[in-house]
């Protein structure tokens, strides 16, 4: 089947693979996403504990910050494999986002409680900054003699409830700035909403909420490139995850075409399922394809060539996830639209990440902008 194909000389990635492999055994992906829908809960802590105890959580964090200092190319592995295994914390938000925050911040104490809690497991380090339409969340700082005041109002927060610390990054000025705020704080509400696929999206609102001066972890974030960073690495897992899992769909559909007769031979045998097959084989390559392009890029040419590729990767995995599990719920039949069998779940999957940090549609509109900009 289509997988993320790198040079693997020390066997790293192969590693990386097992251990997923392995952990699978241990949460049965579908199941474990069932039960915590069915409990209404935004996070499963046994398993975000599993994932950090498995080296995961601090997989790109640097290693002064006790993270193991691997790149995006490991982390796309990994994300590709916790795609297939539909294991479904939300590892590139929680981890990849916040890690790369936290990794571009200014050295501290607080920045260094933060990472060694990300990497544990015990802090569950949630970012927010995004309006429903994805833009910059419009929450001000307003410095006082204790430190800073936050108003303003954020969506699209991952984990809201189960977070102990808010990344915040808000404006004070005519600057952005990368804020710590503990869960529970004075003038912090929280609001959350199911998303398709049994996780939640939260709203995030600060009323008059009081921010100690040693929760500032960074400034001057307007013209740095540390947001843009976490976004780009952020998108790239995605984009793994989602070819996993459109790759593990058009597996799962392969086999059941196998076992499902129809007219008293397996409908597997038919031109016309065989021709579907074989389309939905093809889009799951070339967004494999997309991704190794993007890591490539991002080694060989920063800058302008990586993000256009980046864009490139999230878009075609999106669409190709999105058109592959549609397709197997089709080729599943009336049990494909059932609950009780696993490749609904996966297209479900497949619709959150698409919509995540942008959808092919407006990924597509950004590459055309940004390769028609001087």
């Amino acid at each position: 089947m289509p997988e993320i194909i790198l040079e693997d000389p020390d066997g790293t990635f192969a590693m990386l693979r097992d251990s997923v492999a392995a952990f699978a055994q241990r949460f049965d992906g579908a199941k474990s996403l069932r039960a915590r829908r069915g409990a209404g809960r935004d996070l499963d802590r046994d398993i975000w504990s599993a994932m950090a105890e498995a080296g995961w959580l601090g997989l790109m964090l640097p290693e002064d910050l006790g993270g193991a200092g691997l790149g995006l190319s490991e982390q796309a592995i990994l994300s590709e494999a916790l795609g297939r295994a539909l294991i479904t914390e939300p590892l590139a938000q929680l981890s990849v986002f916040s890690g790369t925050l936290l990794a571009g911040a200014e050295p501290g104490a607080e920045r260094s409680r933060l990472a060694e809690g990300l990497i544990s497991g015990s802090l569950v380090v949630s970012p927010v900054w995004q309006t429903t339409d994805g833009g910059f969340a419009v929450v001000t700082a307003t410095a006082d003699v204790a430190g800073v005041t936050l108003s303003g109002t954020a969506d699209l927060v991952v984990a809201a409830a189960s977070a102990d610390v808010f990344l915040v990054l808000a404006r004070s000025k005519d600057e952005r700035v990368l804020i710590s705020v503990p869960a529970g704080s004075d003038g912090l509400s929280v609001s959350e909403r199911p998303t398709v696929d049994g996780a939640t999206l939260a709203q995030v609102r600060f009323d008059g909420c009081p921010v100690a001066a040693e929760q500032v972890l960074a400034r001057g974030l307007l013209g740095n490139d540390l947001l843009d960073d976490a976004i780009q690495a952020t998108r790239l897992t995605l984009a793994a995850e989602l070819a996993g899992a459109g790759s593990k769909a058009l597996e799962a559909t392969v086999d059941y075409t196998k076992e499902r007769v129809q007219f008293g031979k397996p409908i597997a045998s038919f031109q016309a399922i065989q021709h579907r097959l074989v389309d939905m084989w093809s889009v799951a390559e070339f967004s494999c394809a997309a991704i190794v392009n993007a890591l490539e890029r991002l080694a060989d040419e920063p800058g302008k060539p990586a993000a256009l590729a980046v864009l490139a990767a999230k878009a075609r995995a999106g669409d190709a996830a999105v058109d592959i599990t549609r397709k197997a719920i089709h080729l599943h039949g009336a049990m494909g639209f059932t609950d009780e069998c696993d490749i609904g779940l996966y297209m479900k999957r497949a619709v959150n990440l698409n919509a995540t940090l942008g959808n092919p549609a407006q990924l597509r509109l950004q590459f055309v902008a940004l390769e028609r900009a001087a």
